[in-house]
């Protein structure tokens, strides 16, 4: 009996009609597996991921490869944007048993849930370095049935491991100016000067490292760290990865040029892209970083909103079963949509040639150099996009994931502040009402939503984190104090449910009173998203800057404690600590805190807080108000002592004299900032 009919996750729910009986993660299908004496097969994916579809098409839909499952086994399918948890502990025993991880993720597991085989996609018979599933599920059946007592040992000895490897402590290492510098360096040289980006193929867009090196530009002036973002985000921004015609970027390049992707589109990424190219644009004015920002932040809003203000996981890689089919095109597609004149000036300017970089004569579209005529390209462009909307589309996941609501909240309301987009900050406050009124149940966080619903599974660290940074954010832009005070409750919902036992500043992945998993997860690396820690420690860096004296000082001292108990790894390995160098980077910076005080008809302090919203550095804290507001502690003693709107500047504990002019207040910025 396949029983994900009535699951809240979408991907759960396209394998209801599969001939597997699947199970959802559950106490009752382990009971199960004991009482069968049987494994656990354990499948996780998600919704938009290609190789899920594949292997769901060629064996999870095949009748002779579900019965020799559902005799075998009992078969647990999770779906990874809701139950990060499990695949977090899952992708460990994957990555260490096989080298590698990825999705779809193929476990085999005890009744007691320790993993004894772990594996990605399998094909339904053997291909070179590949074996065929069912040879794959014949060998662990024959391990379990004649060897069961060795398989049980040896899981229960890799769940050891795994557990030591998680709960390992690590010695606290200051994360100051030298570690900073060495970690820049570090990324300069594992940098692709020719195309951008770290690494070789596939390449991954790396958000989190731009963004440091932004940080590290304004506190040093390097020159260097400037130009490796500015070189990266081009390269992506005129590549294939990024949507030409309709805005936001790919999951990943499959090469290292940036020309082919793999089509699907997450959430995650384009929030985080959208915050690194709108800071890009601001700190440097270029006219490519604020095209980018727009039609990014233009593409969530047209084709990731759902209909209750949330925002969708991803978008497939798929259309038709074909990957990418919505997108590549040929010379002769671009004629018959454009006219010969334009088809031809449109395939020039877009690298699409009869060869093709995707093979059947199709190309991604690519902007190699800005078009001649602009008027022309953006006719050009609408139309292309029109005729792409009569193709088949790819699906949508429309879960609603906490963690990446709350990122592409905060991404949009910072960059519509800068921008003057009030559309843009009204869909993050939506979004994040959406998270406050239906997530939040009976005091306490819900990972994700769905059409069906509310989801049961609590939610994790990065969760809370997302949500108050977003708040914190809404806070700034809105000056609502109301968004400061429930940012507060989230904070100390994570502090008080995350922290470990005596520890400031380490956090678990889940909560203290959660699910009892295999071990408690804890992971400290910044990978496509910032790790929950790293996600924490950045909002409590934000939320020190904007609160109370008291309960600042307490925020401050969780997010230093946190940045030093990962200061080894951070030194160790920059590329994954994107996230943690850029809190660093605040910290040091004090952050700075930017007040404006007036009356909202005083047009002076529009034009203040419109200057340090272009001007303050990266990371800064902007909030506007009238005279002694009590309810944001950033305005409370601030007043107008000249009768005209006034802004002070602080770093730290070091503020600057009060101003009443731009000028003024461009030199206060200016000074130590650049």
């Amino acid at each position: 009996m396949n029983r994900l009919s009535g699951a809240t996750s979408p991907y759960l729910r396209q394998h209801a009609d599969n001939p597997v009986d699947w199970w959802e993660w559950c106490d009752e299908a382990f009971e199960e597996a004991r009482r069968r004496d049987v494994p656990v097969l354990l499948s996780i994916g998600y919704g938009a991921c290609h190789w899920c579809h594949v292997m769901a098409h060629e064996s999870f839909s095949d009748p002779a490869t579900a019965a020799q499952i559902n005799e075998r086994f009992v078969a647990v399918k999770v779906d990874r944007e809701e139950r990060p948890d499990v695949d977090a502990i899952y992708m460990s025993a994957t990555q260490s048993m096989t080298g590698r991880g990825g999705w779809p993720m193929t476990c085999f597991l005890t009744p007691e849930r320790e993993p004894f085989h772990c594996g990605t996609y399998y094909p339904p018979t053997a291909r070179p370095g590949l074996p065929g599933f069912r040879q794959v599920l014949d060998a662990v059946t024959r391990s379990w049935v004649q060897d069961p007592h060795r398989v049980r040992e040896a899981a229960r000895e890799i769940a050891t491991r795994l557990e030591e490897a998680a709960l390992a402590d690590r010695v606290d290492t200051v994360v100051g100016p030298a570690v900073l510098d060495a970690a820049a360096e570090t990324l300069y040289r594992d940098h692709d000067t020719v195309d951008g980006g770290f690494g070789g193929a596939p390449k991954f867009p790396p958000a989190l490292c731009l963004e440091f090196l932004l940080h590290h530009h304004e506190r040093t002036g390097s020159a260097r760290s400037l130009q490796i973002v500015g070189t990266t985000c081009e390269r992506m921004a005129r590549g294939g990865l990024y949507d030409q015609l309709g805005g936001g970027f790919a999951r990943y390049s499959v090469d290292r040029a940036w020309v082919v992707p793999h089509f699907e589109k997450m959430l995650y990424d384009n929030a985080l892209l959208l915050r690194v190219f709108a800071r890009l644009a601001r700190l440097t004015g270029s006219p490519l970083a604020t095209r980018v920002t727009v039609e990014t932040g233009e593409f969530l809003l047209r084709e990731m909103r759902t209909a209750n203000g949330g925002f969708a996981a991803a978008l497939d890689a798929d259309a038709d079963g074909i990957e990418g089919l919505t997108y590549v095109w040929s010379p002769g597609e671009l004629m018959a949509a454009l006219g010969l004149r334009d088809g031809v000036w449109a395939a020039n300017l877009l690298s699409v040639t009869s060869a093709g970089t995707v093979g059947r004569g199709r190309s991604t579209l690519q902007l190699p150099a800005d078009p001649d005529d602009a008027d022309r390209w953006r006719r050009v462009r609408a139309t292309l996009h029109d005729v792409r909307r009569t193709r088949p589309q790819p699906a949508r996941d429309d879960t609603v994931v906490t963690a990446w609501n709350g990122m592409t909240a905060q991404a949009l309301a910072e960059a519509g502040a800068w921008l003057g987009r009030a559309d843009w900050i009204a869909a993050a406050t939506a979004a994040t009402e959406l998270l406050l009124d239906e997530h939040m149940v009976r005091g306490r966080l819900r990972r994700s939503s769905g059409s069906g619903g509310v989801g049961r599974a609590a939610a994790v660290l990065e969760d809370h984190a997302w949500l108050a940074e977003a708040l914190l954010t809404l806070h700034q832009v809105t000056g609502d104090p109301a968004r400061l005070d429930a940012a507060a409750r989230v904070l100390d919902l994570a502090l008080t449910h995350f922290t470990a036992p005596g520890r400031i500043g380490v956090y678990f992945d889940t909560a203290d009173d959660g699910e009892p998993l295999l071990h408690r997860p804890r992971d400290v690396v910044d990978n496509a998203t910032p790790s929950g820690s790293s996600a924490l420690a950045g909002a409590l860096v934000t939320a020190s800057a904007l609160s109370s004296v008291d309960r600042a000082a307490r925020y401050r001292a969780a997010a230093e404690a946190a940045v030093e108990a990962v200061g080894e790894v951070v030194a160790a390995h920059p590329r994954f600590a994107g996230h943690w160098l850029g809190t660093a980077e605040r910290l040091l910076a004090g952050p700075v805190q930017v007040a404006v005080v007036g009356s909202e008809d005083d047009p002076q302090r529009d034009k203040l807080l419109a200057c340090a919203r272009s001007l303050a550095p990266t990371g800064s804290v902007v909030v506007a108000g009238g005279p002694h507001e009590s309810g944001v502690p950033l305005l409370a003693d601030k007043g107008t002592p000249t009768g005209r709107a006034t802004a002070y500047v602080c770093r730290g504990a070091v503020c600057h004299p009060p101003v009443s002019t731009v000028d003024h207040l461009e030199r206060q910025l200016a000074d130590g900032t650049r």
